[in-house]
């Protein structure tokens, strides 16, 4: 059986937990990712206030910590920003990896998994904390046997590249060279970035260096993120179709590739409507309400019915060449799936 991997958050004081999210799914759950507190990483820094840690943030923090290895979910600590500038390769990061290590241990007994963008931190850990499962993020996108073993000395795993996770044929490919070589595969499920995004280096970047970059005035007419300015157009609302996301009603097709699937959470407003349809394997509502991100705003008053899907939908999506600017049935999908709401 599939289970998952979800993504942290730190709740307000006045909110509950989000340990009771992984208390209330615990049979559904493998495992929790979470970023150092402070620290950039593929989204934005937990637990700052003006740049600077906030301490109550951080005693709830660890708390949660505690809470969870209590519920015996295995802890990935992130460690996944996309660039960390001159201290890449630096004995300052160095120290710095495992002074965090060193604090997770104390506070919780330590990481059973780090999740990296970085083979200079993927190599500390090998070096110094070899007992810990060392993953390639979802953000180096590793999609191939080549990507995989150019970096088999530093991952024991890796979250493959977004853009295959509709090509079974594939995917199956990468299973067996990684059976074959004690590694193990995981793939991202809901992410509702573009295929072959190209801003997202850019984008990535933009978020490993936010703390600085929200200090400066920066231009108010551009927009940063492609997605949102491309699907300005309705024209273009079929690219979220053609996207890489995997509906829960097909999970299914997947339970001989993957033990463990990551959903994103971490910043996502309702964590519980993911947890609950992808571990029901079931949505009543509008797809997008399950993406990170979502889109809703833009496409508003339109939703993406999941019930409207046609019955064709996987079987067109997992076989088809990826040739989308050749190919209309996302488009025509999109026209059966669009709901007008008012």
């Amino acid at each position: 059986m599939i289970r998952f991997a979800i993504g942290y958050q730190l709740a307000e004081p006045d909110e509950p937990s989000f340990v009771e999210l992984v208390r209330e799914y615990r049979e559904h759950i493998a495992e929790v990712y979470f970023p150092w507190i402070g620290h950039a990483s593929g989204r934005s820094p937990i637990g700052t206030r003006a740049g600077e840690i906030d301490a109550d943030a951080r005693r709830r923090f660890e708390s949660d910590l505690c809470a969870l290895r209590g519920l015996g979910v295995k802890l990935d600590l992130l460690f996944n920003a996309n660039c960390y500038g001159a201290h890449g390769m630096s004995r300052d990061l160095q120290r710095e990896v495992l002074r965090v290590l060193g604090e997770l241990d104390r506070i919780a007994g330590g990481a059973d998994v780090v999740t990296t963008t970085s083979p200079a931190i993927a190599h500390i850990l090998k070096k110094r904390t070899p007992h810990i499962e060392c993953r390639a993020s979802v953000n180096m996108r590793i999609g191939t046997v080549e990507g995989m073993r150019y970096h088999a000395h530093l991952f024991d795993s890796y979250y493959l590249q977004r853009e295959f996770n509709r090509n079974l044929e594939h995917l199956r490919d990468l299973k067996e060279w990684a059976d074959s070589n004690g590694k193990t595969l995981m793939m991202l499920a809901n992410s509702g970035c573009l295929r072959h995004c190209s801003g997202q280096t850019y984008h990535d970047n933009l978020v490993a260096h936010e703390s600085e970059v929200c200090c400066l005035e920066n231009m108010d007419d551009f927009m940063p993120y492609a997605c949102w300015h491309y699907l300005r157009e309705r024209a273009n609302w079929p690219a979220i179709l053609q996207a890489t996301w995997v509906r829960p009603e097909d999970l299914n097709h997947y339970e001989a590739l993957f033990d463990t699937v990551k959903l994103a959470t971490r910043l996502h407003e309702r964590p519980h409507i993911v947890m609950r349809a992808y571990a029901q394997r079931c949505h009543n509502g509008n797809f997008l309400d399950l993406c990170e991100p979502g889109y809703s705003p833009v496409l508003a008053p339109y939703v993406i019915d999941n019930t409207r899907f046609p019955a064709d939908w996987f079987d067109r999506t997992s076989t088809c060449d990826g040739r989308c600017h050749h190919c209309g049935y996302c488009a025509g999908v999109a026209e059966q799936v669009l709901r007008k709401l008012f």
